[in-house]
């Protein structure tokens, strides 16, 4: 089998996909048999291509299912962890605007009660 394209993977259904990735496997499991049994020289260099498409499919079939739960949780409340993005520990744990710019009853009531002094600059 030729080196699959990632481009042209992305055109496909899933199960095509998948009965891709079934025969594949199955070449894979035949190539390691011939390199076993002392098979020639190119199908032993086959099996790294074998081994590449492999990965190929499992990677479109795992960006396709992850595209559909985006569409899925597009508009909803809560996110699952792996569709949130990553960014770093500390801008994830950071407090929001609102909580930043939130004040306690008692900040509320001292506000009103000392207001900021106004002055009248001399120029």
């Amino acid at each position: 089998m030729a080196r699959v394209k990632a481009h042209e993977l992305r055109t496909k259904s899933k199960t095509e996909l998948q009965s891709q990735l079934k025969d594949l496997k199955q070449e894979l499991g035949a190539l390691r048999v011939a390199k076993v049994t002392g098979g020639a020289p190119n199908k032993l260099s086959k099996i790294k291509v074998v081994r590449k498409s492999v990965a190929r499919v499992l990677t479109v079939i795992s960006q396709e299912q992850k595209k559909a739960l985006r569409e899925v949780y597009k508009n909803k409340k809560y996110v699952p962890f792996d569709l949130r993005p990553k960014k770093t520990r500390a801008i994830r744990k950071r407090m929001t605007k609102h909580q930043q710019t939130a004040k306690l009853e008692k900040q509320k009531k001292r506000a009103i009660a000392f207001p900021q002094r106004k002055y009248a600059v001399k120029a």
